[in-house]
Formats: structure tokens, C-alpha cells, sequence
């Protein structure tokens, strides 16, 4: 984050930058830098660089990860067992584990946003540190769904790679149906189908979140969280 950063005044002098980016396919373009059509000002440069592709991603694989592990993960370990034997209730053991994974998804945002605003600071960038808060947040809400996912998964009996494989690949096709979706005729009534749709379509870095976008998300996160505890409450855990 902070070398991305810190390259920004060499772009930001070079006005050729937009001209190559006009130049470049528009199926390219949309495909890896979005809807940027200045990738010299801050907002397009930031956005170019890191909130359109790097971030979320980012936040996928890690929110994922810490996902598939928290049911899927101990039961492979051979973990799970000892820790039901204790008198908690299953809710109970699954909550904490999603709330642990809500603290550590929001301390990665957190040195995600510390990292670009310290730079930012540094280099003298023209712009508004709240909004790149309000940026990285909705990259914690996309997060957020697809390690639930991934919890809700391993919930319901699948193994951790299983878990991990799946989510990853929903995550990698939501990515390209949203960012195709304005080039591709056949695609553009699915675009609304791809989480990357509530996630960058208002541009939060410059416009701030969508109360509407942020609602889906979190409501898709409680619906299945719901999902993964009744699945898990359900099932049987004797090997």
C-alpha cells in the first residue's frame, strides 16, 4: 500500500497516463481499473490501483481464510470434538467464532486504511482521509459475506479446502461478472447478481457508501450467518 502510494506523484505529473488509459480496449480497461476515467487525479489513481481489483481481493482470500477455518478448520484438526465437550451451547461457540472474525477482518481494514492515509499524508495527496475510510469499510462488508460464506460452508459438513475452493470461485466470478458487465450486452441485466456491484458501483472513495449497497451486504452477511446456525446447530457432530 505504501510504495503504491508513494509512486503516485510520478502519475499524477504525467498526463500521458490518461492518455494511455483512453487508449487502452474498454474491456481491458473495465476489467482490471473499472470505471476510472482519471487515473491522474487521487480518486482514480487510488481507485486504478488499489480499490477497484487489489483490495477486495485482499479482503476475499483473508476473510475466507479466516472463514473456512473457524468451523471446517477445527474439525479437520481434530479440535472441534474437545471443544464441544465443554457445556456451551453450539450458537454460543459459533457467535464468537463470527465475531472473532469480524475483529480481525476490521483490524486488516484498519491497517489497510492506516497504511494509505499515513502515505497519503506524507505526499501531500489532495484528498479526504474519511472517504478512503468509507472506502476500505465497504471492502470489510464484502469481506465480511464471503467469509461467512465460507463459515456457513464449513457448518454444514464440507472440509476447508472444500470451503475455501468454493467461496474463492464465487468470489472470482462476481468479480468478472461485475466488471464485464458494462461491456457485455448478455451480462448487463446479471451485473446487479455480483457483490462487486454493491461494493464499488458508488464509488465510495469519492462519493462515500451507499446506505442502499451497505444494507445488502450486511443483510446478506445476517442471512447467512442464520444459515450457519442453523445448519450447524443441526448436525451431527459424532465421528
Amino acid at each position: 500500500m505504501i510504495l503504491t502510494i508513494l509512486f503516485y506523484p510520478s502519475v499524477s505529473d504525467s498526463p500521458e497516463f490518461d492518455d494511455l488509459l483512453h487508449n487502452m480496449p474498454e474491456a481491458l480497461a473495465k476489467l482490471f481499473i473499472g470505471e476510472v476515467s482519471d487515473i491522474t487525479s487521487p480518486e482514480g489513481y487510488l481507485n486504478s490501483q488499489l480499490f477497484v481489483l487489489l483490495m477486495p481481493l485482499l479482503f476475499l482470500f483473508f476473510s475466507i481464510s479466516h472463514g473456512s477455518g473457524a468451523i471446517a478448520g477445527e474439525e479437520e484438526s481434530g479440535t472441534l470434538d474437545l471443544l464441544m465437550s465443554y457445556p456451551l451451547k453450539r450458537s454460543r461457540v459459533l457467535m464468537e467464532k463470527f465475531a472473532a472474525m469480524v475483529v480481525i477482518i476490521l483490524a486488516f481494514g484498519f491497517v489497510f486504511w492506516f497504511s494509505i492515509a499515513v502515505s497519503a499524508v506524507i505526499i501531500g495527496m489532495d484528498i479526504i482521509l474519511w472517504r478512503i475510510a468509507e472506502a476500505t469499510l465497504s471492502g470489510v462488508f464484502l469481506g465480511l459475506v464471503f467469509g461467512t460464506l465460507s463459515l456457513t460452508l464449513g457448518c454444514s459438513g464440507n472440509n476447508r479446502g472444500l470451503s475455501i475452493g468454493v467461496t474463492s470461485a464465487l468470489g472470482v466470478a462476481a468479480y468478472f461478472l461485475n466488471a464485464l458487465a458494462p461491456v457485455v450486452n448478455v451480462l448487463e441485466p446479471l451485473q446487479k447478481l455480483s457483490l462487486f456491484y454493491y461494493y464499488i458501483e458508488a464509488d465510495p472513495l469519492s462519493n462515500g457508501l451507499d446506505l442502499a449497497h451497505v444494507v445488502v451486504l450486511l443483510g446478506l452477511t445476517g442471512i447467512l450467518l442464520a444459515v450457519a446456525l442453523l445448519t450447524f446447530d443441526r448436525r451431527d457432530l459424532v465421528a
